[in-house]
This record gives C-alpha cells, structure tokens and sequence, in this order.
C-alpha cells in the first residue's frame, strides 16, 4: 500500500454545512484512521480562492456566482476551513486548488510524483463534483482509483446512486470505508502472522542450540 493515497477533497465547514453530513463524517474518520494505521498518507484537497476572486472567469458558471457574494471561499476565512472532527494531523498534506477536479489549479500531481503515488482512494463532497471531476481526469492519467461510496455524498441521492452503481465502476473499484479498512487490514494481519512464525522459528533454534 505504499503507493497508496487517501484524498479527502472539500471536506470545509462552509462545504460541509450545507449537507445533512454527520454520518459521512463518521467514515471519513473511520478512512482516515485506517489510513493512518497502515502508514497511507492523507491529502486533504480544498477549494479557495485570493480575496476579490482574480482566478474567477465570468465563464464559469460553477464559480461565477462567489464573485456577487453569494457564497464565500476565500483564502484566510473560517468558513474555508477542513471540519474540525477531521482536522489534518502533522504529516499530512494539504492541497489548494482553484476549480472543481482536484488537479485544476493546485500542485496535487506534483506531489504524487513526489510521492511516487499511482493508487488514489477518494472521499469527498460532492459525488457529482469534485469526486466526479477528479475520477475522470485521474483514470485518463493511469492512476489507479478506489472510491469510498459511504465518504461521499451528494445534493441529489440519485445522481450519487448513478454515479457510484453505473459509472465509477467503469474506472475504479467502489467499496465502503469498512471494506477497505477491512482490506487494509489483512496485510497487518499476515506481517503479525509472520512475525509469530519468525519468533517462534527463532525460540526453536534457541531451543535447539542449548
């Protein structure tokens, strides 16, 4: 798994607020533990922009609207923030960008070839956008893609539905937090394994040589 990533993408309280999100909240500290027991980095990946929007385009209808004021993702702003209950802890990674996909306007891919990184497990809100948005461009870079169907959500319970039955699965495998934690646990449990064979390998010769 050492080519492994967990991305937890717009996870912010202004984001997060406006979603009926308390039990995503629970698997995505259910993700992010299991990530971090089995030694998985986490990228935290969140939208904001420089005060006055200059990055905006009067094109884009998805984020034109910031620029009337009717909705706030400024750089610097509480609102912006990761939720607390899933605060980055030291050693993680956070990433800004600029549009919906992960990869628009941010150094994500300079640092998972930093990492040398080709597995991304992604979580997230929304399923429709920055889950949707990233798959795409991640499968046509040839990463490897896991998507955590119970880390994400979505303001329409059918286009979530769609999305994680029909589509992902035509670009990445779709499990729930539970059956990855479950996954990684079964390397942890074969190094266990081994390791009593070793140390019992080990008393035997010790055995032997008195």
């Amino acid at each position: 798994m050492s080519n492994t990533a967990l991305l937890i993408m717009d996870i912010q309280n202004c984001i997060v607020s406006s979603f009926a999100a308390s039990e995503l909240i629970d698997h995505l500290q259910l993700a992010a533990a299991s990530a971090r027991k089995a030694s998985i980095p986490i990228i935290y990946v969140v939208v904001k922009f420089r005060h006055g929007y200059p990055e905006v385009s009067s094109n884009n209808k998805t984020f034109s609207a910031l620029t009337a004021g009717t909705f706030h993702l400024v750089e610097n702003d509480p609102a912006t923030d990761i939720e607390a209950s899933l605060a980055p802890q030291p050693g993680d990674i956070i990433v800004t960008k600029r549009r919906v996909s992960a990869f628009s306007g941010s150094d994500l891919e300079v640092v998972l070839r930093s990492q040398d990184i080709s597995h991304l497990v992604l979580a997230g809100i929304a399923t429709s956008g920055v889950v949707l948005s990233t798959l795409r461009l991640a499968a046509d870079m040839d990463y490897e893609i896991t998507v955590l169907s119970d880390c994400c959500c979505d303001r329409d319970d059918e286009v979530h539905k769609v999305l994680m039955e029909k589509v992902f699965p035509r670009q990445a495998e779709v499990i729930t937090s539970q059956q990855w934690a479950e996954q990684l646990s079964e390397p942890l449990d074969e190094e266990r394994k081994e390791d009593k064979a070793d140390e019992a390998d080990d008393a035997a010769y010790d055995y032997a040589s008195h």
